[in-house]
């Protein structure tokens, strides 16, 4: 594949777990487990082609209203999700970083990732963030809360951009966000860095989705011309 543009920083809204599950007479549990697998590889794929940053949306602030039992399959899941993006970081030397809320998941997982962000926090080559109870409403709320405890008179853009979960990173805004499962909507995945953001809408269930896909969109991305408002 030969593109003139990459994106530093892409992110996925992997939507479709559940309904994959369903088409394939599978319990949801598998499209989970399925989903999960394909997002290792998906990660893979994404680096070998240049890109710096990868965002994952694991978990929205809105899932805790899923059924108790899907919730704590999924809280589990994550569990060796970080495990094996730990692994893979170590070797890549990829930081990890956490994205959303960090007081409503359980002591066990909040120590597996603060585990993970403090043994990758040096590294450089790549960023994978993981938005585990993120929303974007929410992170802007978060950000509003940690302002209003600071003396800050005419606040600026690049100054909120210091009070957000992507702080200090390189490149905090996704200049592609990749939504799977004919969805066409944000769902406000990262509604304040997004506002410039290219997205594109696979009609495929997060678990179908394949290497070629992310290829063909990272090409289209690359025909895009991006203004910026000028």
């Amino acid at each position: 594949m030969a593109v003139s543009t990459i994106p530093n920083h892409v992110a996925i809204i992997p939507d479709g777990n559940r309904r994959w599950a369903k088409e394939h007479g599978l319990p949801s549990f598998e499209g989970h487990r399925k989903g999960f697998d394909v997002a290792v590889k998906i990660g893979k794929k994404i680096r070998s082609l240049g890109v710096h940053t990868m965002t994952m949306w694991a978990f929205s602030t809105e899932n805790w209203n899923r059924s108790k039992e899907e919730v704590a399959y999924l809280m589990k899941m994550y569990e060796t999700f970080i495990e094996r993006n730990l692994k893979q970081a170590l070797k890549e030397k990829i930081r990890i970083i956490h994205l959303g809320r960090k007081d409503r998941i359980s002591k066990k997982l909040l120590e597996k990732i603060q585990d993970s962000e403090e043994k990758t926090k040096n590294f450089k080559n790549y960023i994978l963030n993981i938005a585990l109870d993120y929303g974007g409403q929410d992170e802007v709320i978060r950000g509003i809360k940690k302002i209003s405890r600071q003396n800050i008179n005419n606040l600026t853009i690049e100054q909120f951009n210091n009070y957000l979960d992507t702080a200090n990173q390189p490149y905090p805004n996704p200049d592609l966000i990749i939504r799977t499962s004919g969805e066409q909507r944000t769902s406000g995945l990262m509604i304040w860095q997004a506002a410039y953001a290219e997205y594109i809408f696979l009609q495929k269930h997060f678990p179908d989705v394949n290497d070629k896909d992310i290829e063909n969109a990272i090409e289209e991305y690359s025909r895009r011309q991006r203004r910026f408002g000028k």
